[in-house]
């Protein structure tokens, strides 16, 4: 649907030859790109063809159903498993790195440790192996690692590829999905947050558990086969080693049980606060004017809390899993090693850094891979149950999608005692969804006959050109296109704006008035050539004039030769019809031509005569979105001027990542102390290590020089050390029991510190996402906002921690090894140095590459979030239109594009881990030879130190060091929440005692406009110039005029929701002089739109629980409700879904009737509050109003004529400026713009409109 396609650059990956995609050389000339200058998307690669999520979402959608119809024709009836369908998609590419990583860790990996036992056995103290031997030793330990680090590299990067296509795949499936669901599965099963929450976590734990899989299987296999080996060396002691590790399995499964359970509850709460975040953002307005921030901000606090409290439980568990490799290997070894010394033996360093190696092996293998596949099993487990139960949600069945089918009556719609379920609120509404199929029926016969097209009556517009959603994927037909132009009454619109029809408009239509958003959804039903043309309510968003001339024009013209169904509450309209339905209580009451209908004294008839006796313009405004925004607010004033959409892209930061973000995560966790026992906890666990290295080295040394040669050439031992064994036997036990203590309170503290920082972090966004002015909601996307809030926090939950402590973990590692080399052979710190320098060098030209890339990862990943709500939208129209292979193309283009983003940052940050490590195992290489060269310079248990933990850092510094930039790439979700926490705020809420206006304020009612002046944004045009008027207490104002006259710009100023000039007085007392609670609370107000969020009906109604039970059954019985709710199992605790789907359109608008009645505010405003209801729901509405607000001012925005003819005054906007204001039989006199808007309604209706100005006059006068 986008008209500007990204240009495609070919991806060097797709024809590279084997030796470039091992050494990973494809990616180097963007790595030099990307240092030299910031990259933009259109230097990013396409996604190689296998890769692109139409193919993926093609091959799991097949494999799902086939997987589906395999377990429907099971007896037992078995349930479909996305496991299995995976396997198909993407087995043998999972089974074939598998082979690769058995060669590596039963082979390759395994024989390394017999070759530094022959080095160390070269430099025992009688040098028996000096020749050849040592060479082929030395060489088979140097090169062996180069093989391992090419496969590794190899394998993960598989390994992740394939974890990306399963993640795009499940996105994919996901979205196929939704464009099937049924209505009924969004109002009682799931929600646009959950929904959010499937797509930025559950699908990651997904592509997560294949990077660690095969770790299932090798950690507890290598964990035997290293067993054996260490029996042939020392014994009894291996097994008692080994026993650690073994230990390793049962304790990894129950943490992994624990994980699972903990994981479930983490997406379950991050789903409710997703779910309150997404009703958050799209009510703000309303939250606004209601001054219901507060406990709104306590509700989403809450459920912040709860989760986390759980992920802090997941985290800590998780990292005691994950970790073992800091004291399991050590532990182990220890135990080893006592035991093999209690038995009578005698160590060497041959033996001890031998088994110290298989230790390091098993650390990698069983303690890490083993460890983290255990954990992102259980995770995966969890997020599979969750999809698979998504994935098996009812459906619109095929035959319901069906529009064309062959009908066994010559008629194009054929009903026959039909039997359905639904709101009984919305008969005629719900009668057009069961046409369209998307409500299934219970009984009877539906049968149409032709194609079906279709206007609903909330007007679905998305992020593109005015001509794109008229064409909406269709060819351009240049006759008929302008032809629906003309009829729909777009032509002048279009004319206007400086870009024509290719003028783009934002999400939800933002920058086009009520009328146009409803005219341009219009015009995409017509442009469609149908047979059917279903039209829900497109009259009530214009006013008379337009819609007399849409009637005649279009409906009656451009369609005449169509069957067309309108379903209107502008019942003025009703002679036109060919055949009248009247719809009640679920039936039809009636049905014939409009003369039938007349002679049978309906009711419906009365209404209509009521009608007819004081017909009026009904300029009435859309039935707006799921949420009123500032664009909303502007729809009006700025829809002519507007020439580009006031959506902008999102915005990255550029450039190193300021130290400023890591000091801002740092000042979150707001607690020096911890922060000061964190960092000393580290250095003290550290520095415990290497001592137990130390003093086993020591422990060696001192074992090998207690040998000595007799007269006869026999060995004889006799302790020749400084302490005795026992002590040293004595001191590494208590070494080896602190680490694991340490460890242990580390890591407690650790997360509370991160736990602390995260949910402060969150608290500063949404206290600034709540306090923004209406401009940030204007110009950010709904799935925009909710990214920071899913994805970004998502990561600053569970994966910075994790990251974070490893950088740390390496850094002390790798200080700790400096040391102990140097202690060694000070030698040893000039190749160390060049490495230190080198690698710095590196990391430089990789982290500023992999930043740029990682920044817009974050970037692209907003708009799939985008497009997913925008189809929740305009669902209905999607499937009408036959347009879901449209939308579907859009998403899976939205997918490519973060897929391309995605894999160039895995493949840098897997080039840059292969070359650090080459660079490595280069330094260890020198290192080897150095002491070859120098042989007499170190005895054996210091050599054997020295290599093992250069090659046991080499593993964590490769690890590190793509930690440090995988780090600071998540910490560019610090930095984007950190975005989110300094917007542009409102003035303050709550005034200070001595500016506080009294508790009664206002008594009165006085309202007052001086000079005032608003624009929407710092740079927007004026909206309002230069207004001044007076509104005197218990007042009632009818406030009029034309399309962008600037008549709900007024209501902006009065909740100064927009940017203001000049004074609003209210009672003497000046608004921007007191704070925005203290006179919001204070005006009461009905929105056309009826907001309720998701929760209990009292929550809607009283969400600071102010008024007692009896206050509000009382205001519900004013409004004819109590009855219906009483009915409710819970009463005034029932619950109301999201959007208040469970209650009409006619309902929610009396419940905000019931807000403002408990109010009881002596300032009212109705902003065409009776738009889109029936006419008894607008009697009721307006008979309420003129009853219980008898003593208030009360401010009127309307199009009905009638419904303010009886008003005080009336006031007339025309482009900004107030043009008239008087008692309406006044301006009548004057035959000015109020008096040409009531003339354009007909003589008729003219006529009647004046003779109840001038009785209202004399009533007045006679008073």
């Amino acid at each position: 649907m986008d008209e500007d396609q990204r240009k495609e650059v070919k991806n060097p990956r797709q024809n590279a030859n084997v030796l470039s995609i091992l050494t990973f050389w494809w990616t180097f000339k963007l790595l030099i790109v990307g240092y030299k200058k910031e990259l933009e998307e259109e230097d990013l690669y396409s996604p190689l063809r296998e890769d692109k999520s139409s193919y993926l979402g093609q091959q799991i959608v097949k494999n799902w159903e086939n997987e589906v119809k395999r377990c429907e024709k099971k007896k037992d009836k078995l349930k479909p498993s996305l496991f299995r369908v995976f396997y198909k998609c993407f087995g043998k590419t999972v089974m074939l790195t598998g082979l690769g990583l058995f060669v590596l860790e039963f082979v390759i990996r395994i024989a390394n440790p017999f070759f530094l036992a022959g080095l160390l056995r070269y430099f025992s103290g009688n040098r028996q192996d000096r020749g050849y031997n040592i060479y082929y030793y030395a060489t088979g330990f140097c090169l062996l690692p180069f093989v391992d680090a090419l496969i590794i590299h190899w394998a993960l990067q598989t390994l992740t590829h394939v974890g990306m296509k399963v993640r795009v795949a499940s996105c994919a499936l996901i979205y196929r999905k939704i464009l099937k669901l049924c209505n009924s599965v969004f109002e009682n099963e799931t929600s646009a947050g959950q929904m959010v929450n499937f797509l930025s976590n559950d699908v990651n734990r997904l592509d997560y558990f294949v990077f660690s899989i095969h770790y299932l299987w090798i950690g507890p296999l290598q964990v035997v086969v290293i067993a054996y080996l260490m029996y042939r060396e020392i014994g009894f002691g291996a097994i008692t080693g080994m026993t650690t590790f073994l230990l390793c399995i049962p304790l990894q499964m129950y943490f992994g049980k624990k994980v699972s359970r903990l994981t479930l509850g983490s997406a379950q709460k991050t789903d409710d606060r997703l779910r309150l975040m997404n009703q958050i953002i799209a009510g703000v307005e309303i939250i606004k004017m209601y001054v219901w921030e507060v406990p709104y901000s306590l509700l989403v606090e809450k459920a912040r809390r709860k989760e986390v409290n759980v992920i802090k439980k997941y985290s800590i568990i998780e990292q005691f899993g994950l970790t073992f490799d800091i004291y399991v290997p050590r532990v182990s070894l220890f135990i080893a090693i006592l035991t093999y010394v209690l038995t009578g033996n005698n160590i060497n360093a041959e033996k001890v850094f031998m088994m110290s190696a298989f230790c390091t092996i098993l650390g990698s293998s069983m303690t890490i891979g083993f460890a983290l596949s255990v954990h992102q099993l259980a995770e995966a487990l969890v997020s599979v149950k969750r999809l698979e139960k998504f994935m098996m949600y009812p459906e619109v069945s095929t035959a319901q999608k069906i529009q064309t089918q062959e009908a066994t009556q010559p008629v194009p719609i054929y009903l026959k005692d039909v039997t359905a379920k639904w709101d009984e609120s919305r008969d005629s509404d719900t009668l057009l969804q069961m046409i369209l199929r998307e409500l299934s029926l219970k009984e009877g016969v539906l049968e149409t006959s032709g194609r079906i097209s279709f206007a609903d009556q909330r007007p679905w517009i998305f992020a593109s050109s005015i001509r794109q959603n008229i064409l909406f994927g269709h060819p351009m037909n240049e006759t008929r296109y302008n032809e629906v132009i003309r009829v729909c009454q777009l032509t002048r619109d279009i004319d206007l704006f400086t870009h024509k029809d290719r003028t783009m408009v934002g999400e939800r239509g933002i920058n086009l008035s009520g009328g146009q958003r409803a005219r341009i959804n219009l015009a995409r039903a017509l442009y469609t050539d149908a047979d059917i043309y279903l039209l829900d309510d497109p009259l009530s968003a214009v006013d008379t004039h337009v819609g007399s001339r849409i009637v005649d024009e279009c409906i009656c013209g451009f369609l005449k030769e169509k069957t067309r169904i309108l379903v209107t509450h502008q019942i003025q309209y009703l002679k036109a019809a060919d055949q009248i339905i009247v719809m009640n209580n679920g039936s039809i009451q009636a049905r014939g031509s409009f003369e039938e209908l007349q002679s049978m004294n309906l009711d419906f008839m009365k209404i209509f005569q009521e009608v007819e006796d004081k017909k009026e313009s009904n300029e009435a405004k859309v039935n707006k979105e799921k949420r009123r925004t500032m664009d909303e607010t502007k729809k009006e004033e700025d829809a002519i001027k507007e020439e580009e959409p006031i959506n902008v892209a999102e915005t990255r930061s550029r450039g190193k990542m300021s130290s400023k973000v890591f000091l801002a995560y740092c000042k979150a966790s707001k607690n020096v102390f911890l922060l000061f026992l964190m960092a000393l906890l580290f250095v003290l666990s550290q520095s415990m290590a290497n001592g137990s290295d130390l003093l086993l080295t020591f422990w060696v040394n001192t074992e090998m020089a207690s040998w000595t040669t007799s007269e006869n050439g026999t060995m004889d031992f006799q302790w020749n050390g400084s302490l005795s064994r026992e002590d040293i036997i004595y001191f590494y036990s208590s070494i080896t029991v602190s680490i694991v203590s340490i460890y242990i309170v580390q890591t407690f503290v650790y997360y509370t510190v991160c736990m602390r920082a995260s949910k402060n972090l969150h608290t500063q966004m949404f206290r600034s996402i709540v306090r923004a002015v209406m401009y940030f909601y204007n110009t950010n996307p709904a799935g925009r906002i909710l990214n920071r809030f899913s994805k970004d926090i998502g990561i600053i939950d569970k994966k910075l921690p994790f990251t974070m402590f490893d950088v740390i973990v390496m850094f002390l590692s790798f200080t700790g090894t400096i040391v102990i080399l140097t202690t060694v052979n000070a030698w040893l710190l000039i190749p160390t140095s060049f490495v230190i320098v080198l690698f710095y060098y590196i990391r430089v030209v990789y982290i500023t590459t992999s930043r740029a890339v990682k920044r817009m990862e974050g970037t692209t990943r907003s708009p799939v979030f985008d497009h997913v709500g925008a189809t929740l939208q305009g669902l209905a129209t999607i499937r009408a239109f036959k347009a879901e292979k449209i939308v579907t193309e859009d998403f899976d283009n939205r997918q490519d594009l973060h897929t391309s983003t995605w894999f160039i940052f895995v493949s840098l940050s897997r080039a840059f881990g292969l070359y650090i490590e080459i660079f490595c195992l280069v330094y260890v290489a020198v290192i080897v030879i150095m002491f070859l060269v120098f042989d007499d310079l170190a005895i054996a248990g210091d050599i054997g130190l020295a290599i093992t933990q250069v090659t046991g850092v080499i593993g964590i510094l490769q690890w590190g060091m793509r930690q440090t930039g995988e780090l600071e790439n998540q910490m560019t979700s610090i930095e984007r929440v950190l975005e989110y926490s300094n917007l542009e705020e409102e003035p303050f809420l709550d005034s200070i005692p001595e500016k506080k206006p009294p508790e009664d304020w206002p008594t009165k009612g006085l309202v007052e406009f001086k000079n005032v002046r608003l624009k929407y944004g710092p740079k927007s045009a004026y909206s309002l110039n230069g207004i001044a008027f007076a509104i005197m207490p218990k007042e009632k104002v009818g406030v009029v005029g034309r399309t962008g006259a600037g008549k709900t710009s007024l209501i902006s100023a009065l909740f100064r929701l927009a940017y203001i000039e000049g004074e609003i007085i209210i009672d003497g007392i000046a608004t921007d002089k007191i704070a925005l609670h203290d006179f919001r609370s204070k005006i009461s107000i009905i929105p056309q739109e009826p907001v309720l969020f998701g929760g209990s009906l009292r929550r809607n109604l009283d969400p600071f629980e102010e008024y007692s039970d009896n206050v509000l059954w009382t205001a519900l019985q004013e409004v004819e409700l109590k009855e219906t709710i009483a009915e409710m199992a819970a009463g005034l605790n029932s619950k109301v879904s999201e959007e208040g789907s469970n209650f009409s359109v006619g309902q929610r608008q009396l419940l905000c009737l019931v807000r403002a009645l408990v109010r009881n505010n002596k300032i009212m405003v109705l902003d065409e509050a009776t738009a889109n209801v029936d006419p008894q729901t607008d009697s009721l509405i307006q008979q309420t109003v003129r009853k219980k607000f008898m003593d208030c001012t009360v401010i009127t925005i309307a199009h009905r004529l009638n419904t303010i003819m009886d008003s005080d005054k009336i006031l007339v906007m025309d482009q900004g400026c107030l043009v008239e204001y008087d008692h309406p039989y006044v301006l009548l006199q004057k035959k000015g713009y109020f008096y040409s808007m009531v003339q354009q309604t007909g003589a008729a209706m003219a006529n009647t409109l004046s003779e109840v100005a001038k009785d209202v006059s004399e009533d007045e006068a006679e008073n």
